[in-house]
C-alpha cells in the first residue's frame, strides 16, 4: 500500500497536481491541476461555487452528455455553478486523443464552454490524486468507490465538500442532478 501511495504521489507531482491526500487535503479545492491548455489551475479558485466534476470521453455511448453538461452550465453559471470536465482514457480506449484534439472535439461538436482539464487517469495504479481523493473511503466516505465508467459525476458544495455522486446513467440535465444542483446553489 505504501509503495502504491508513493508512486501516486510522484505521478501527481509530475502531472502538476497536489499531493494525494495529506493532512492538509480537506477538499477538492486543495488540488492543483493542468487545464486542457496545459496551464496550472488551483481548484481553490472555485471556492464559493457549486461544482459538478465529471470524467469525460469523446468516443463513448455517454458522450452526448456533453450537451446536457453544457446546458446546465449555461443555465446555472451566473448563480455560481461550474462544470469541470476531466477527460480520461480508462474505459475501452474511448479518449485516446490529445488535449488539443479533445478540446477541438468538445468545442466544435458540443459547443463546450465549461472548464476542461488535461487528460488524467481516474482509476488504477496511475489514478490522479484528485480522483484518489474523490473515490477513497478515507477522504470521501459517503460517496467513495471506483469510477465505474465515463461520465461519473461528483457534486461539490460551495465549501468544497462532496455532497452527491451520480452514475454515468444519470443525465446531467436529468431531474435528480438538477434537483441536487439547485439545492446546493441555494446554500450560501
Amino acid at each position: 500500500m505504501l509503495k502504491i501511495l508513493s508512486v501516486l504521489l510522484v505521478l501527481g507531482f509530475l502531472a502538476g497536481a497536489s499531493p494525494i491526500v495529506s493532512s492538509k487535503t480537506k477538499s477538492v479545492l486543495d488540488f492543483r491541476i493542468k487545464d486542457i491548455d496545459g496551464k496550472d489551475v488551483k481548484l481553490k479558485k472555485y471556492k464559493g461555487d457549486v461544482l459538478l466534476i465529471v470524467n469525460t470521453a469523446s468516443k463513448c455511448g455517454y458522450t452526448p452528455q456533453y450537451e446536457g453538461l453544457q446546458a446546465i452550465y449555461a443555465k446555472y453559471q451566473t448563480q455560481g455553478f461550474e462544470v469541470l470536465g476531466f477527460p480520461a482514457n480508462n474505459f475501452g480506449n474511448q479518449e485516446s486523443g490529445t488535449e488539443s484534439e479533445i478540446k477541438e472535439f468538445c468545442e466544435s461538436k458540443y459547443k463546450v464552454t465549461f472548464p476542461m482539464f488535461a487528460k488524467i487517469s481516474v482509476k488504477g495504479d496511475d489514478q490522479h490524486p484528485l480522483y484518489n481523493f474523490l473515490t477513497a473511503k478515507e477522504t470521501n466516505p459517503k460517496f467513495a468507490g471506483d469510477i465505474s465508467w465515463n461520465f461519473n459525476k461528483f457534486l461539490v458544495n460551495r465549501k468544497g465538500e462532496v455532497v452527491a455522486r451520480f452514475s454515468s446513467k444519470d443525465k446531467p440535465d436529468g431531474e435528480a442532478v438538477i434537483q441536487a444542483i439547485e439545492k446546493y446553489l441555494k446554500e450560501k
